[in-house]
């Protein structure tokens, strides 16, 4: 097999592979306590158990806090009342991710940008192959996102155990649309480094011709 011949299998690798795990209903329904007030949006209960001595970091069986039952659910005040009760805002639940990736990947701009105020770094290492918000929110296309995180002070340059940066995820694993033009623009304006190739040293330029994505090509091409 080539090496640009590997993109489709590393695509659908990626892709199901680090697919975050929201809780389902039936973990929904079965959560109490903290769990129960993150996911419902119920500040008052969150500080009153806080008050009372409840764990604001406690797990559940997928080793998710309240803080990421509050991220999956988008309830900002809840995130807020446990962030303001003490809860670690750095914590990675059972597959890695912490708030601010869960809400990059949901495209939860608002949610995302609390987090960050409330002291979730936005340059953690997340997911199972050990990548930033910022490389998952590139792969996905969300635009805003990517130019929030950026501002932010997120790296633009951190490869992942796939050896991929935010660069090379936004070509090779988008589809070479106007969201994905526009992120590429977003991150080589902001100074990521084009050049860095993958483990067979491939660069995002290659695999942007490979896959006939012209827009993305000139991108590449252009003198910042």
């Amino acid at each position: 097999m080539t090496r640009l011949a590997l993109i489709p299998f590393l695509t659908c690798l990626a892709t199901a592979a680090t697919a975050q795990t929201a809780p389902s209903s039936i973990e929904i329904a079965a959560y109490k306590g903290l769990f129960h007030a993150a996911h419902t949006g119920d500040k008052v209960t969150i500080r009153r158990l806080a008050e009372n001595g409840a764990d604001v970091d406690a797990r559940d069986h997928k080793g998710r806090t309240p803080a990421h039952v509050a991220a999956f659910a988008s309830e900002d005040a809840a995130l807020r009342a446990l962030a303001e009760a003490g809860a670690d805002m750095n914590a990675l639940e059972g597959r890695a991710y912490d708030v601010v990736t869960i809400a990059a990947v949901a495209g939860d701009l608002d949610l995302m940008s609390l987090a960050i105020d409330l002291g979730n770094d936005p340059g953690l290492i997340t997911s199972p192959y050990d990548g930033t918000a910022l490389i998952a929110a590139a792969h996905l296309g969300h635009v805003e996102v990517v130019k929030r995180l950026i501002a932010a002070g997120a790296p633009l340059d951190h490869v992942n155990n796939l050896h991929w940066t935010a660069v090379m995820e936004t070509v090779v694993l988008g589809d070479g649309g106007q969201n994905h033009q526009a992120v590429l623009d977003a991150l080589l304006s902001a100074g990521a480094d084009r050049t860095l190739a993958d483990r067979d040293g491939v660069t995002p330029l290659e695999h942007a011709r490979a896959r006939g994505f012209t827009e993305m090509v000139a991108r590449l091409e252009q003198e910042d």
